[in-house]
């Protein structure tokens, strides 16, 4: 029996770009930079007529664009181009060790191969073994599946977590590369660092599946967060890229249902790519996604704020501290005795409800405190800083309480995420 065959995390038909310049292939998260447009220029004007995970993917600023159909109908006929004309090389049953220098010069550590769908569920307390961080929008998996459901080929952003205090899974791989076959070793674009790559081969291969199934145990897991009952394995959590992964869980439930259940296995939809970091990866740090909202008037949202949590006022004190600025002041409005576990949670629940009453506002969740301070600046437009979670908050908070607020965390800025590089057919 092949050691994955128990693990929902294992090699992959990966698909990597051959004859072009990686260093224009490579783009970062289509995700990023929602609400300056002008980053995506530049990156359209820097590609121009390369071949490009950019002719790939749909920025989430375009999705409400004036011909999003049409957009992704050229994705769709740019992918079969690709693959017709041999743009890509088969590395067929591989998994991928990647260090990724961030511009700030730490290095992430991380491993690309598949995770199965099945075993995956973001329903907030499912036992499932991987599991999402965040409450999963359902209005925004339409968007997507139709840019998916498609498509013969996923180029994904997705970043799945391990709680590997002990380094057995991955760390042990830097030390492993001169007996690996070197891949890729390149620059990303705008600030994104440098990229390098390897091919596992079957000796740490064995190591990586063994190391996966000693921290699967059942007895391990519970040991390692006091549990005392019959609580299911959570081998992973999703740090990045949630609503990709629902997307391609969505997908696959599609095919399921015009498919023969025997067949279900042999579905390249039942998988989706990804790279698994290690949660305590020194590079790996937790920031908080701000909150910018568009279309209000300033004062009227901060006074509907504290008449939302009866005791909030003013000032700092005891209880969730929400930190707001706009163009004619900046200050705090302390909520007491809060309900959530943490002030995003707080936040949260008041902006959901007063954009459901207030048609025409939205927000939008961004990294960097520079950015929301630009964007607090404009009229009518209030910003919220958040502060950071701690990391050892992450899988005790899932495990206990099934997902956190949605945009909790950002693992690092927006050019520190993960840029677009391999792909895999999920179509036969």
């Amino acid at each position: 029996m092949n050691k994955f065959d128990s693990l929902p995390f294992r090699p992959a038909d990966i698909l990597l770009p051959q004859n072009c310049d990686l260093s224009l292939w490579s783009v970062v998260a289509c995700d990023q930079y929602t609400s300056q447009p002008e980053y995506w220029q530049r990156v359209e004007e820097r590609v121009g007529s390369a071949p490009s995970a950019l002719r790939l993917i749909l920025p989430e600023s375009c999705l409400e664009g004036p011909d999003v159909e049409g957009d992704i109908m050229n994705i769709n006929s740019t992918m079969t181009h690709y693959l017709r004309e041999n743009r890509f090389r088969l590395l067929p049953g591989a998994l991928i060790y990647v260090e990724r220098t961030l511009d700030c010069g730490k290095i992430r550590r991380g491993l690309v191969g598949m995770v199965d769908l099945e075993a995956y569920d973001y329903e907030p307390g499912s036992p499932a073994p991987v599991r999402a961080t965040e409450g999963t929008v359902l209005s925004r998996i339409p968007p997507r599946v139709a840019v998916r459901k498609n498509a013969p080929i996923e180029l994904p952003h997705i970043m799945l977590l391990a709680d590997d205090p002990g380094m057995t899974v991955i760390q042990p791989l830097e030390f492993e590369k001169q007996d690996m076959e070197p891949l890729y070793d390149f620059d990303l674009m705008e600030h994104g660092g440098h990229i390098s790559g390897w091919k596992l081969g079957q000796r740490q291969l064995d190591q990586v599946a063994d190391a996966l199934s000693a921290l699967a145990d059942p007895g391990t897991f519970r040991a390692k967060y006091g549990l005392h009952g019959d609580e299911a394995v959570l081998l992973f959590a999703v740090g990045d890229g949630n609503h990709s992964l629902a997307t391609a869980k969505e997908c696959y439930e599609r095919q399921k249902k015009l498919t023969p259940p025997e067949k279900w296995a042999s579905l390249p939809a039942r998988w989706a790519l990804c790279e698994l970091v290690n949660l305590h990866d020194e590079s790996l740090e937790f920031e908080p996604i701000h909150r910018v909202v568009f279309g209000v008037q300033p004062q009227q949202l901060l006074d509907a704020l504290k008449d939302y949590y009866p005791g909030a006022a003013e000032g700092t004190g005891t209880g969730h501290v929400l930190h707001y600025l706009y163009a004619g002041g900046e200050g705090d409005i302390t909520v007491p005795s809060p309900a959530a576990n943490l002030p995003v949670g707080t936040l949260q629940a008041f902006l959901d409800s007063y954009l459901a009453a207030h048609a025409g506002s939205r927000v939008d969740y961004i990294h960097g405190e520079d950015v929301v301070r630009q964007l607090a600046a404009h009229e009518d437009t209030v910003g919220f800083l958040l502060p950071p979670m701690g990391k050892d908050e992450l899988f005790p908070t899932v495990i206990h309480d099934g997902v956190l607020p949605r945009k909790t965390f950002s693992m690092g800025e927006a050019q520190d995420k993960r840029f677009y590089l391999e792909a895999r057919k999920i179509r036969n």
